[in-house]
């Protein structure tokens, strides 16, 4: 037979008890790191819950390299590389024993995840392990030791794309959607989680160095990121976070009216993980957006009284 005849290899398929397992990894990985994910998970069907831990394992995965302090940051674009290629491969077919890339790849299939959008998450989490992106961005205003990551907010409107609005996008691939109307909401809505993680987490990304609050932000309230390097003056910040969080606020709509566009049977995820965020959005300005002195989370008994009501509307 000649080499042009040669048939194309089949594609491995994982044995039944193996995507069990790999689904188990999947899931306590999302029940010990997903703080708020994992309580709008809780109200799915089974196979759809299965399937987002499936996602945010892998989500996880990419975030773990891209801050690891003990690498590079050389070392981490490669490692970032080499995941990104071995899901490639899983997709493609051939065999892994990652149970990561095996549940993932099964839930890609069963719901027709589009690769692309997988593709998008590892590469918007890549966008933070640039070489001297505060100098590339910020100018002659960067400080030593911490890089303003975006000049406006439309440079940071596609970083929030690829690490949040995508993963809205995937979200409803397993919800279930028709109406394409779905998606844009799904990407605002996206934004909306997106920009309250930027402000919860202000004093936290500053210690790694990263700040996300845009340039032309900071100028606008006549603040500098070098103030983010000492003892922040939260009452300085909290006209800048304000302002972000109306911006927060605009977008949360969208999640609102996204709800009954998705299946009826993921309609209370989507309700509980709205929720969450817009309840963890209000308890910053609750504060007065003082996000120096502690991180601003929601108690495990504010969350199971959401969880509560969106079992509820499962039941109803």
């Amino acid at each position: 037979m000649s080499a042009g005849a040669t048939p194309a290899p089949i594609p491995w398929t994982p044995a039944p008890p193996q995507l069990v397992m790999a689904y188990s990894v999947c899931r306590g990985i999302t029940r010990s790191a997903a703080k708020n994910f994992y309580y709008a998970f809780l109200v799915l069907p089974r196979r759809k819950r299965e399937a987002l831990c499936a996602v945010y394992a892998f989500m996880r995965q990419c975030d773990d390299i891209a801050d690891d302090p003990r690498l590079s940051l050389e070392e981490r674009r490669q490692k970032l590389d080499s995941w990104l290629d071995a899901l490639h491969r899983a997709q493609q077919g051939h065999p892994t024993d990652d149970a990561v890339l095996l549940a993932l790849t099964d839930a890609q299939r069963r719901y027709q995840i589009p690769a692309g959008l997988l593709d998008e998450l590892a590469q918007g989490t890549g966008m933070d392990v640039h070489e001297n992106v505060g100098e590339a961005v910020a100018g002659p205003s960067s400080t030593p030791g911490l890089a303003i990551q975006y000049k406006t907010f439309e440079d940071l409107r596609l970083y929030c794309y690829r690490v949040a609005s995508v993963v809205g996008l995937v979200c409803i691939h397993v919800f279930g959607y028709r109406d394409p109307a779905a998606e844009p909401l799904a990407e605002r809505c996206g934004l909306a989680f997106q920009l309250t993680n930027i402000l919860r987490d202000v004093k936290e990304d500053a210690a790694l160095g990263r700040v996300y609050l845009p340039e032309e932000d900071l100028a606008k309230f006549g603040l500098s990121a070098a103030e983010l390097l000492s003892t922040p003056d939260p009452a300085r910040f909290r006209p800048l976070l304000a302002f972000e969080a109306d911006r927060a606020r605009e977008f949360y709509q969208a999640g609102e009216e996204l709800i009954p566009y998705v299946s009826e049977d993921s309609q209370p995820a989507l309700w509980v993980l709205v929720r969450i965020y817009r309840r963890l959005l209000e308890k910053i300005a609750e504060r007065q957006y003082d996000v120096f002195s502690g991180k601003v989370s929601l108690t495990v008994s504010e969350k199971l009284r959401i969880l509560g009501k969106g079992f509820v509307q499962r039941l109803i």
